[in-house]
C-alpha cells in the first residue's frame, strides 16, 4: 500500500507532500489542484511504461506543467503591501515526482535537455535522476537503485552494486528499461505494482457511449478505460467474481431492480429489469446516471483487483439519491483494493465518512485549497505537519 505521495512543481502543486491510507478522498473548490493531483499519480504509472515524457509533451511541454509561481513569497506580498514578483530559481528547473509504502519507494526527476540543433524534439524533458529503495523513507542504506543522468546502478542480492552496461537513453525510465528478473527482481516487483494500477476519468455515456453498444464477448475481469466491455465485465462478475455484491450494489441503488447479459450472435448486450416494468431497459434506453453507476459497479467490483484504483470525479451525472450506494460501493471494494477518490461532490465524502464509521474503516479525507495559487492541504500550519520525505539530490 502507498502510504506517501510526493509532488513538486507541477502545476498548481508547488510542494505537496501528501498521507494515503486505504481509502482516500480528495476534495476542494474548483481550481484548488485535484485534477492536478489526479494527473500526478497516472504520470507516475506513465513512467513504469515509458510514457510520462510522451505524456508530459500532450499537456504542452515541461514548461507549460511547471509551478508558475514565484519561488518565494515575502510577508510583505503576503500581506498585500507589494504585488507577486517572481524570483529567480536558484536550483535546477525540475518537476519530481514520488511514493513511498511500506515495501518500497519510488522518485523521478524531469528536467530540461539541453539545447540540440539536429533535434526536432527539443521541448521534450529528459529524466534526471530516479531511485528506488527499501521501505518509506530514502536514505543510503536502504538504496535499491539510482539512475544519474544516463548512468545507472543497481544493487544486487549480495549488497554490491551492479552497474549498467552502456547508457540509458534520457527520455526512457529505468523501470522499463532494466527491470530483469535476475539482475533487478526489487525493481521488476516495483514496475508491475505501478503497472497494476488502475484509472477511471469521465468514462463516456452519452447518446453515443461504447458502453451503451453490444460487443463481441469474451471473460473480463477488468472493466477497459472507456467501459466499451461493461457487459462482458459484468457478466464475468456473475460467473467468477463477488456476484452477491453486484446484486446488492444494484438493488441498492435501484431497489428492486437486476442487470442480466443476453448473447446475440455472439456479441454480448446489458438489460436493467425493474420493479414495475414489462420488458427489461437495454443500454441505449438507460439514463446516464444509471449507465455510470453500472460502469462503477464493474470497475469497483472486479474480479482482478488493483494495488491502486483511482477514480476521478465519479459522482458526474449522478442522481444525489446514487452518492450514498456508490459510497458503500466504494468502501466494499476497499477490503481487497486502495482507492484514492478524486471528487467535488460534498455530499459523496461524507456518506464515505458515515460508511467507514459504520464499517470501522479508516477514512483518509485530503481537502485541498489554495495559498497564492499554491496547493495546500487545509488545516495544515507548515512543514512539520506533513508526512517525512526526502528527494534524491542531482
Amino acid at each position: 500500500m502507498i502510504t506517501t505521495l510526493a509532488v513538486e512543481n507541477y502545476r498548481s502543486l508547488r510542494k505537496l507532500i501528501v498521507e494515503l491510507g486505504q481509502v482516500n478522498v480528495v476534495t476542494g473548490a474548483n481550481g484548488t489542484g485535484k485534477s492536478s493531483l489526479y494527473r500526478a499519480l497516472r504520470l507516475l504509472a506513465d513512467s513504469s511504461r515509458n510514457g510520462a515524457v510522451a505524456a508530459l509533451a500532450r499537456e504542452g511541454g515541461l514548461g507549460s506543467t511547471l509551478w508558475a509561481g514565484p519561488e518565494k513569497l515575502g510577508r510583505a506580498v503576503r500581506e498585500g503591501l507589494y504585488p507577486v514578483q517572481g524570483v529567480v530559481s536558484q536550483g535546477p528547473v525540475n518537476l519530481r515526482l514520488g511514493f513511498a509504502g511500506d515495501e518500497f519507494g519510488y522518485a523521478i526527476d524531469f528536467g530540461q535537455q539541453p539545447p540540440d540543433a539536429r533535434s526536432m524534439f527539443g521541448g521534450d524533458p529528459e529524466i534526471k535522476r530516479e531511485c528506488t529503495w527499501a521501505g518509506p523513507i530514502l536514505r543510503p542504506a536502504a538504496l535499491l537503485s539510482e539512475r544519474q543522468g544516463p548512468a545507472v546502478r543497481i544493487r544486487t542480492a549480495s549488497g554490491d552494486w551492479h552497474r549498467s552496461q552502456g547508457q540509458i537513453r534520457p527520455y526512457d525510465s529505468m523501470l522499463s528499461e532494466l527491470a530483469d528478473p535476475q539482475l533487478a527482481p526489487d525493481l521488476l516487483l516495483l514496475r508491475e505494482r505501478i503497472r497494476n494500477w488502475r484509472f477511471y476519468d469521465h468514462v463516456r455515456t452519452d447518446a453515443h457511449a461504447p458502453a451503451r453498444s453490444a460487443q463481441i464477448g469474451t471473460r473480463t475481469p477488468v472493466l477497459s478505460a472507456d467501459g466499451s466491455d461493461l457487459a462482458s465485465a459484468l457478466q464475468t462478475i456473475r460467473e467468477i467474481g463477488d456476484h452477491a455484491a453486484m446484486d446488492e450494489a444494484i438493488d441498492s441503488a435501484f431497489p428492486g431492480s437486476r442487470v442480466s447479459v443476453t448473447s446475440h450472435g455472439g456479441r454480448l448486450a446489458l438489460e436493467l429489469h425493474q420493479h414495475g416494468l414489462l420488458r427489461p431497459l437495454g443500454a441505449p434506453e438507460l439514463s446516464d446516471g444509471t449507465l455510470r453507476y453500472l460502469l462503477w459497479v464493474a470497475a469497483l467490483l472486479t474480479p482482478r483487483p488493483p494495488t491502486l484504483l483511482v477514480l476521478n470525479e465519479p459522482e458526474t451525472s449522478l442522481h444525489p439519491d446514487l452518492l450514498r450506494p456508490l459510497a458503500d460501493l466504494i468502501l466494499t471494494a476497499s477490503r481487497q483494493i486502495q482507492l484514492v477518490v478524486v471528487t467535488h461532490a460534498r455530499p459523496l465524502a461524507d456518506a464515505l465518512m458515515e460508511g467507514t464509521h459504520r464499517a470501522r474503516i479508516d477514512l483518509n479525507t485530503i481537502e485541498l485549497v489554495k495559498d497564492f495559487g499554491q496547493t495546500t492541504v487545509a488545516g495544515r500550519e507548515g512543514p512539520l505537519d506533513e508526512p517525512l520525505w526526502y528527494w534524491p539530490k542531482r
